[in-house]
Order: structure tokens, then sequence, then C-alpha cells
């Protein structure tokens, strides 16, 4: 009661903050062209009209004539105008709608990606200030764009969209509209241009624009605004304290394993179909064991019930109306299948049917009652056999705890003088309902009324009652003593059934845990060989492809093989407790993917145990039906992880190829260039000439001989293979030779070199070090506007030579520095441009991390800019490595 009223309170909480605050209206439509935008200008001419204050905040039209026209009379606020990289934007401007403050606000494609520099990076987050000031807001998306719908697009169209809006924005929903348009009224104004130019369209044709593409997008956008408009309304409902009603028609089948559970499950299954609605079918128990036959029956329908496609669950309570129409609730169902129930004399007297019940309470569900013509004989059949309601067993017990019961009243009587002795029998009979069934607390109740009336009301040892008030005094007794009885049994019933639920989820909590953090299918194999051998006391194999998994002292033989080999190949339950090789000692249940099995679980349970327990098998199959989900898991991940190392693969192939390329290229177009000089004009170049360009060529092979040798040093650094050959360097030499080979390159580079006086020579390995600072030099200078300086500065600190290089470009965000220094990252704005290979600074990196030291990107000081530092430790070599030299 307490949950039901804080979920009413947090849900009319949520009602007034969504009055208050500004709201969405979304046009929701499949695809570019259906008319979005033009409906949304045409809404806005209508509330201006009717007096509402409206603006236009951005609209794009995309050079449609006819939804430009509709702009005229409306008044538009300016546009922001943004440059970068030397184009020119046009942008909302949030601000100057903020101190304009209409009522409404037109915002058009709400996914749209801002310029760098913009206050906020996505349309939809300056939507959503908007309408924290209380403005509201008109916008229009397509359904591929809206987060959660990300990855079925992609399967529906193979295009991966990357404006994406988050669905928590839909909470701020006031409105949505649906801007509906067929297939092929849509693919006839792609060809007449309406939608692209000629050159895109028939590119989009041949694409995302197909029919069958367009038909399944179309269907998407009709469920996302019908479960928008579900979901409001039932937010509405329960902040008004109301019960939520189904909008969607969910069918709901009950089945109770009485004889017609597999004839409930395929009507259930046409009428769904035909209506074109989710379906589940569930079985009601309250508690207590359930006999063998009824179990089995209840086994097969849901086994038939899953494979058509229907959700199954077993539910537990004490009342099956109960249980269903709370059930229903949640589920969102508007229809109950439900077959035919028998009329009890003491149903009609007490509880009515099922049916009676359910037509009582269950006002606003459409309930379908079903029977068959077998329905009577063999629910008559199942009576007699097994579900009747009395037992012999029963006698015994209620006799006994009467005995007992009147011994203890004429002992109260005798020495403690006590006169009302009724509640001593009613004591009685409560005990005997809380550890049995109704039944037997129900003849106990009788004995008891019988034995009072003996021996305690006068006169006393017969069943005369002499007085009136004695009459009233023994029926008010037996009255008594049959609702505790009652009361009693149903507790004890719901006890029962939460335990078993209890189990049912812990066990399943247990297991999802365990799965949880196994890593690899082997992982998975034997947490699920644990778990299962913790909750089920039995001996476990699990096999999938060539990987096994077993109790120990777990023996196969050829009948329980073969039982195994069955249950993989057609993806059905085998061997014992199934009617398929029966003989076999072991319960084979298929891991099942999509239909397939993927492998298959085997359960050996004591040889006592003749039958499973209804508890036994559902937690069984529901475990096995986890470890499947887990071995999915990993087998979609190591398939991941396989795609994305080829891929990595493949793109080092294609940076390093492409950065070699650059590299190399130089240097030997210049050992080129400068050969055939000297072959071609030999005798006309004087000696000068000629030595010049032979020391070109020398100089041009070194520098060529460098960049092999780094690339080889790279690449063993990162298999652990390099050698440092360390040497001592002054710190300006090094400086130095990075900065002269920059100016060699980019000979306007501008910068400043300021560094701390009296520092020590270094114990590094020169051309690494040299080569890291270089790649920082030469990032630096590639973003730093033209006539700015780059800032270097070397110096100690803690212990370390610490080198700073600043330069004044744009700089990176900052949850991208952390990122930059990835092999291959390149962020597409700030200090990495989309022309770089990402190669240069995980090198720097990877060079610097090999002596030791550390390099990161930092914010700058003052201004614009980034700041990249690298720190070297201090090494003094040994004493022997000083002796060779190295």
């Amino acid at each position: 009661m307490n949950n039901d009223r804080d979920a009413k309170a947090d849900a009319l909480i949520q009602e007034l903050q969504r009055q208050k605050a500004g709201q969405l209206t979304i046009f929701l439509g499949a695809a570019p062209g259906v008319g979005k935008t033009y409906a949304m200008l045409s809404r806005a001419k209508e509330l201006q009209k009717q007096g509402v204050d409206i603006v236009i905040g951005l609209v794009e039209t995309h050079g449609r004539t006819e939804t430009a026209a509709l702009l005229s009379g409306l008044e538009l606020i300016p546009r922001r105008v943004v440059s970068y990289q030397g184009h020119t934007l046009d942008e909302l401007d949030t601000d100057t709608i903020l101190a304009r403050n209409p009522k409404v606000v037109v915002v058009d494609e709400l996914a749209h990606r801002n310029a760098p520099g913009s206050r906020h990076e996505r349309r939809w987050q300056d939507v959503v200030e908007l309408m924290d000031a209380g403005i509201d807001v008109y916008s229009a998306v397509n359904v591929q764009h809206l987060e959660s719908l990300n990855d079925v697009v992609y399967r529906i169209t193979g295009v991966r969209v990357s404006e994406t809006v988050p669905d928590a924005v839909l909470d701020r929903l006031r409105d949505i509209r649906l801007v509906d348009l067929p297939p092929r009224e849509l693919i006839e104004r792609l060809n007449q241009g309406k939608v692209y130019i000629p050159d895109q369209a028939e590119r989009a044709l041949q694409a995302f624009f197909s029919p069958a593409n367009l038909a399944a997008l179309r269907e998407l956008a009709m469920q996302t605004a019908a479960d928008c408009v579900e979901g409001d309304f039932r937010a509405s409902q329960q902040a008004r304290g109301l019960p939520g009603v189904a909008l969607r028609r969910r069918v709901l089948v009950a089945v109770d394993g009485l004889g017609a559970s597999e004839y409930l499950v395929r009507a259930g299954r046409r009428m769904a179909e035909r209506r074109d609605a989710p379906w589940s079918v569930i079985s009601v128990q309250p508690g207590g064991s359930v006999d063998a036959a009824r179990q089995a029956e209840l086994d097969q329908a849901f086994a038939l019930a899953r494979s058509l496609g229907a959700d199954t669950e077993v539910l537990y309570g004490s009342s099956v109306a109960e249980a269903l129409l709370a059930h229903a609730e949640r589920a969102g169902a508007s229809t109950l299948v439900i077959g035919r129930t028998r009329e009890r004399p003491i149903a009609r007297m007490f509880n009515r049917t099922l049916t009676q019940q359910l037509l009582q309470r269950g006002t606003h569900y459409e309930l379908v009652i079903i029977g068959t013509p077998s329905f009577r004989m063999k629910a008559r059949m199942q009576k007699s056999r097994s579900v009747s309601p009395f037992s012999w067993q029963d006698v015994p017990l209620a006799a006994l705890a009467s005995i007992f019961a009147t011994g203890m009243a004429w002992g109260a009587e005798r020495w403690l003088g006590l006169h009302d002795l009724s509640m001593v029998f009613i004591v009685a009979v409560v005990l005997v309902a809380a550890r049995t069934r109704m039944t037997a607390s129900a003849l106990t109740a009788i004995l008891c009324f019988l034995a009072y009336n003996f021996f305690f009301i006068e006169p006393r040892y017969t069943f005369y009652i002499g007085a009136r008030q004695g009459v009233a005094t023994v029926f008010l007794f037996l009255a008594a003593a049959l609702a505790a009885g009652r009361l009693a049994s149903q507790l004890r019933m719901q006890v029962l059934a939460l335990r078993a639920a209890n189990a049912h989820a812990t066990a399943l909590q247990a297991l999802g845990r365990t799965l949880s953090t196994a890593a690899d299918l082997g992982e998975v194999l034997r947490a699920g060989r644990t778990v299962l051998e913790q909750h089920l006391q039995a001996r476990v194999r699990l096999e999938v492809g060539t990987l096994a998994e077993q109790s120990s002292g777990s023996v196969l033989e050829s009948l329980d093989r073969g039982a195994a080999d069955w249950a993989l190949h057609h993806a059905q339950l085998a061997g014992r407790y199934t009617d398929t090789l029966a003989g076999a000692s072991w319960w084979f249940l298929p891991l099942l993917n999509g239909g397939q099995a993927v492998g298959v679980i085997g359960l050996q349970f004591g040889a006592h145990e003749a039958r499973l327990s209804a508890e036994q098998r559902r937690l069984a199959e529901a475990m096995v039906e986890g470890i499947a989900q887990a071995v999915q898991r990993t087998r979609l991940v190591a398939e991941l992880e396989s795609a994305r190392v080829s891929n990595e693969a493949e793109r080092l192939r294609s940076a390093l190829l492409s950065s070699v390329s650059h590299d190399l290229r130089s240097p030997l177009t210049a050992m080129i260039g400068s050969a055939s000089s000297l072959s071609n004009y030999s005798d006309a170049i004087s000696a000068a000439d000629r030595k010049s360009l032979l020391d070109a060529i020398l100089q041009e092979g070194e520098r060529l001989d460098r960049y092999i040798q780094n690339l080889l040093d790279m690449t063993r650094l990162g298999h652990n293979g390099l050698s440092l050959k360390r040497d001592w360097i002054g710190v300006d030499e090094l400086i130095g030779s990075a900065t002269g080979r920059l100016r060699r390159y980019q000979p306007d580079v501008s910068l400043n070199v300021l560094i701390q006086p009296d520092l020590a020579p270094i114990w590094v390995h020169p051309a690494l070090v040299e080569q890291a600072l270089f790649n920082v030099l030469e990032n630096a200078a590639k973003f730093s506007p033209p006539g700015e300086a780059i800032d270097i500065s070397a110096q100690l600190a803690e212990e370390q030579l610490q080198l700073d290089i600043r330069d004044h470009g744009p700089g990176i965000p900052e949850d991208e520095r952390s990122r930059i220094f990835d092999m291959f990252y390149s962020v597409e704005r700030g200090d990495r441009g989309r022309q770089g290979t990402g190669l240069g600074l995980s090198i720097a990196q990877g060079m610097v991390g090999a002596h030791g030291g550390s390099i990161e990107a930092l914010p700058p000081r003052a201004g614009q800019g980034t700041l990249i530092r690298i720190r070297l430790p201090l090494l003094v070599p040994a004493s022997s490595d000083q002796a060779d030299g190295h």
C-alpha cells in the first residue's frame, strides 16, 4: 500500500512539473521527405491565427518552395553565425530566443549536431534548455534518430545513423504527431527531386529508400508513436490514482493443467495472430506440490507456447483471480483467455468460480471463455485420479488433534478452572490448518465441534443441547473454527508460494551474479556447472561445441550419449523425465539461441528421484535459459573482439602505409632528384654544385635511414623487444636538434625556447627522445595560428626533467585530452584534425614511456591552446655501462 501511494505521489509530482516547464511537441516521420517540416509550419500558422505567441527559431527548407512559402508572415529569429575552419555556419540562437521568451518556438531537425564551439554539442540540448525556461518547443525528427532504435534501424537498412536523440528527451513530450506517407508516394517524391538532388536520389533509392526499408521504418514509427501515447496515458492515470488501461491489445492466456491447456494455447495463438497482438501464457499456482499428470500437461503447454512465439510465466498466489488480474495490469493486457471452469457447490456458496470472480472484478478486460467437448470428461477423470479435495490420510491427523484438544480442555477445566474452552479447540484447528491443507482443517473443526459438544456442553456426554445459549455457542464455535482453519490454510499456502518464489529468485540471482563475471565461454560453463550443482543438487554436464564441463564422477552411457545428441540436434528435451529416450539416467536440456541448439546441459538426479517436482523443473529450465544467454553473450563478445582486432589491424596497416609513404617519399624524392641531376648534367655542373648535390643525397639518405630505424625501434618497442641505447646528451642539444629539424620542414615556424640554466645532461636514448619531442613540436606547429610562437620550456620539477610545449591553437576538449595518445584516435576539432593518422602522439608516448617517463595533455595556463608536458626521470648509469660508453 505504501509503495502504491509513493508511486502515485511521484507520478503526480512529475505531472505537475511537466505542466510547469516547457513541453515538447514532436512531428515524427519514418524517413526524410515525408513532410514533417511542412506539417510543423502548417501547425505554426494555425497557432498564430489563434493568437499564440510563436516564433521560428530555425527551420531547414532544403530548397522546397512549398515549405519556404509557409514561413511568410511568421516571426523569424535571426540565426547565429559561426565560423569554423574557413566556413560560415548558421546555428540556432538560443540566447536570443530566451531573451524574446515566446510561448512557442519552432526548432527543426532535433538530432542535428551543432558547430564546434557552440554552447551545446547537439541541438536537442538547446531544446531542453528552452523548455527548462518555460518555452514550448515544436520540433521534427525521423524514427532512425531515436537512440533506442539506432541498432534496429541499422539491422533494417544497413545504415548506421550517427546523429541521435536520447529517449529521455521524449519524457518531456506533450504531443507526438505522426507524419505518414506511403512508401510509393515517398519514392515518387524522391524521383521528382523533392527530397534530394537527382544524383543523391538515385543512390538513396538503391540503399536507404528501398520499398522494404521504408515499409519497415513506417511500421517502426507507428509503434513508437503508439508506445509514447500509451506511456503518457499510463502516467496520467497513475497520477490521478486510477488503474492503468491497456491501449495495445495484448492477449493473456491462462492455463491450469486440467485437460485443455494445449487447446487454450492454440486458441490464444490464433486470436493474437488475427489481432496482430503480442501474447503470453501463464499459470497460477497457489503453493504446495502439483501432481505429476498436471505438471506434465503444463510443461507441454508451455513448450508449445514458446514454440509459437509466446512469453510464459508461472505466478504464485492464494487467489487465482487476484494473481491473474494483477499480472494483466502489469503486462498491459486487454484480453484474458481462460478455459471453462467447473462449478462446485462449495464454490457457489463461498468464493464462486474463477469465471464469476473475473467477470465481477475485471470489468475493463475482455474476457474470453473457451470450452471443449471433452473438457468435462477429462476434468472428472482428473478429479477422480489426482485432485480430489479429500484424502483418507487427513482422518488420523484430525482425530489425533481432536483427542489432544479434548485432553487439554479437560485439564484446563479441572486444574485451571476455565469454563470457556472453545479457544482450546480453535487453537487445535489453527495448528492443523497451518500444517496441512484445508480439508484436514475442516475435518478437525467438525471433530472438535462434536467433542466440545459431547464433553463440555450441558448435558454432558450427549449431543443434546439443553439451552438456547448452548446452541448458539457450539454453532458459533463451528463457524469460528471453520473460518480460522481456512485463514490459516490460506496463509500456509501463501507462505509456501513465497518460499518457492524466493528460492527460485535466489537461485536465478546467484546464477546471474556468477555469470556476469565470466569473461569467456570456458568460465561461463564452469560458473553454470557450479551454480547448477549447488541449487539443483544434481550432477551436471555442459557441452558447447568442443568444450565440455562436468561434475566429478559423471559418466555417460551409450543411451545417455544418444539422448544428448538427440537434444542437441532437435533442440528439444530428451532423456529421463521425458518421452524421448526415457530410459537414460540423465535429463538433457538444449541451450537455445534463436530456436537453434548451440549446446546441451545434462542433469543427473539421485536414483530415488522418480520424477521432478514442478519447482525443480521450472528452476532448471530458467537457469538453463540464463546459461544459454550467457553463452550467446560470450560468443557475440568474441565475434566483436575479432572484428575489432581485424579493423584495428586494417587501420594500422593503412595508417602505417600512409605515414611511411609520406615520411619516406620526401627523402627519396630529394635523393632521386639530386642523383638525376648528377646523371644528366654532370658535365655542365660545377664542382661546388656537384658537392652540394652529393651532400644532399648523403643528408637525405641519413634521414631515410633514421626514419627506417625509428620505425623498426617502434615496432620492437611495441613488442617489448627494444633495447635502449642510452647516452649522455645535453638538454639544449636535444631541444636544438628537434627544433632544427622542425625548421627544415616548416621554415616559417616561430619558437620561443626557455631552458633553465645549469641543467645537467640526461641519460637517455637520444634518437628516440628527439623523435618524441619532434612529434610533439610538429603536432603543435600544425595547429598553431600563423604568427603565433610555440613556447618550449625545460626545467627540473620533482627530480625529473620537465619539457613543456605549448601552442596557441584551438585546444583540445577536456573530455578528450586523455584519449589523444591512443593509436589512430583523432578528434574532429582541437589539436588533432582529420588530416593526421593519429600515430604521432601515440609513438611519442611509447618512446617516452620506454624511458620510464610520462606525457600528458593539460589545459594552458592562460588563453587558448594546449600544453603537452613530457617528464623524464633523471637516471644515472651503472659504472659498467658508463665505462662501456652505453
